[in-house]
């Protein structure tokens, strides 16, 4: 185990965690105190790691995950479905019924194939219900439809780079690491063009 904990990266106390809540399998016994890791062990320990420190996603949802990996007759879309819905966000109790289905019949009806559990799905109805409680009017999802329109064209180059050759458990820490830090890299980018526009716009000579 030391030395799967050397090549992990992942600590000792956390891989006998993780065997004890069924995460990663027990090694095969090689002595009264130690046991023999394999490359699975080490496929499995750099999935959990990604999991956790980069989608900074919970334990029962890691789980979820990993028995979704070892599925092989589940299909890969669902798969990364999966490890998606993992990321979260956690659930919006507060969000109406209405704005879920206004949201959810918006994106079906633009031609979008989501599950209505989807964590997004929620987020996004309480973003309708945050707009229009701020501004006084029933408004409809299509006040989202630019960003949509961007969003989709992004997620379309977005998938087209994931390679599945390499196996399902690559397959899902490529879709965790790009969805995490491409997300940060776009909000990011946002709001630096936001800076840039409001300079332009309200800035000194501006005349405003």
């Amino acid at each position: 185990m030391k030395e799967l904990s050397e090549r992990s990266g992942v600590p000792v106390p956390s891989i006998k965690y993780y065997v004890r809540e069924g995460l990663l399998d027990h090694g095969e016994r090689s002595g009264a105190t130690q046991a023999r890791y394999d490359e699975r062990h080490l496929e499995r320990l750099r999935l959990i790691r990604i999991l956790r420190e980069v989608g900074d996603v919970p334990i029962a949802r890691i789980a979820a995950v990993v028995r979704a990996v070892e599925d092989a007759d589940l299909p890969l879309n669902d798969l990364l479905a999966t490890a998606h819905h993992a990321l979260g966000p956690d659930p919006q109790p507060d969000t109406s019924d209405d704005a879920r289905a206004a949201v959810l019949g918006h994106l079906r009806a633009k031609g979008w194939n989501v599950s209505e559990v989807a964590p997004s799905v929620a987020v996004l109805a309480a973003a309708l219900d945050a707009v229009r409680s701020s501004w006084g009017i029933p408004v409809g999802p299509e006040v989202f439809d630019g960003y949509a329109d961007a969003a989709f064209a992004i997620a379309e180059t977005e998938l087209s780079t994931v390679d599945p050759t390499p196996g399902r458990s690559a397959t899902v820490q490529q879709v965790i690491v790009g969805t995490v830090v491409f997300e940060q890299a776009l909000v990011a980018l946002r709001r630096l063009a936001q800076e840039h526009h409001s300079h332009r716009r309200f800035g000194a000579g501006s005349g405003l």
